[in-house]
Order: C-alpha cells, then structure tokens, then sequence
C-alpha cells in the first residue's frame, strides 16, 4: 500500500490522522485547501475508504502505513482548546464574565 501512495500523501494522512483541518494541512504544505481536499480524495480512492475516520482506523490496522506516517514530521499539533483555572473547557462562543 505503501508504494502506491506520494510523500505529499503520506504526509496528508499523518496530518488527517493527527486531528488537522484541511486549512491547516495547507498551510503545513504551503498550498491551497482545494489542492488538500483533491489528495485527501485520491488518498480515500487509493486506499478505499470513504472518511477521516475510516482513514485512521486503516492506518491504525496497517501498521506498515502507520510506521511510515509516523516518520513524517509535522510541525505543529491542532490547537486544543484551553481550560480554565477550574479545569472547565472555555467557551469560544461566550466566555465567562
């Protein structure tokens, strides 16, 4: 499986499996969403699955593509929400006044 995929592909299912947005994967890859949602299509055509979440349940099972997508370096992890000092996630939306 491993041989069918690019080193661009590669590094579009480490970021996908790590939780990245596409607006974020271009910007790892200096390109544009449009050009990651067309790979993110040829990855899902390549290795027959439909989703994220299929995607990473595959490379969870094929450990051989796991060990190659984790040697793929990404430079940042997604943002994570923040808590506050009560351990409460904080809301984007409406914070506390």
């Amino acid at each position: 499986m491993r041989d069918r995929l690019s080193e661009k592909e590669l590094r579009v299912i480490a970021a996908v499996v790590r939780g990245f947005k596409n607006r974020d994967i271009a910007a790892q890859l200096d390109t544009t969403e449009q050009v990651v949602k067309n790979t993110i299509r040829a990855i899902f055509d390549k290795i027959g699955v439909s989703d994220r979440l299929e995607l990473a349940l595959f490379v969870l099972h094929h450990r051989m593509l796991a060990h190659a997508t984790a040697s793929v370096r990404i430079d940042t992890d997604p943002p994570r929400p923040k808590r506050g000092r009560s351990g409460m996630m904080e809301s984007r939306i409406h914070p506390r006044l």
